[in-house]
């Protein structure tokens, strides 16, 4: 089963990707490539920032899949509001609760003692926060890396 939370799959491709395209293995390679095409900029960025917050979450994610989804940058709560996200027994936050989740994970990130003990702790609530439909793993790998 294909994840359709647009419910236009037929008529505009996976989650709407500006190719329209249905394959799902052309569309992770196009993720990919984005990826690779656009860290240098993300890196750049957070590398700028003194404190990172939500928006530069969401700077990043648009940064690395803005060629490919219109709505990168966006966060669920925004363009899925209603929508939980699963990856097999594992229930990410609810939209509407992403944000604190992520928020709660910089805050507690921002900590560099606390980030020696505990970068996994730091990683799994940023992975538990799932802000976006596609893209978070290596949105938040991003992020992760620049905490102190």
């Amino acid at each position: 089963m294909i994840f359709d939370p647009f419910n236009d799959f037929e008529t505009r491709g996976y989650l709407r990707n500006v190719l329209g395209e249905k394959d799902l293995h052309i569309i992770k390679h196009l993720e990919h490539s984005s990826f690779i095409a656009e860290i240098a900029k993300a890196f750049t960025y957070l590398a700028s920032i003194k404190k990172l917050s939500y928006r530069d979450v969401l700077r990043t994610h648009k940064l690395l899949f803005g060629g490919i989804y219109p709505w990168a940058g966006k966060d669920r709560a925004q363009i899925a509001p209603e929508i939980a996200v699963s990856k097999g027994n594992v229930l990410f936050a609810h939209p509407q609760d992403a944000r604190a989740a992520v928020e709660y994970a910089l805050r507690i990130g921002s900590d560099p003692a606390l980030m020696m003990k505990k970068p996994g702790e730091v990683m799994g609530y940023l992975a538990y926060g799932h802000p976006f439909l596609d893209g978070n793993g290596r949105t938040i790998m991003v992020v992760h890396t620049q905490l102190p």
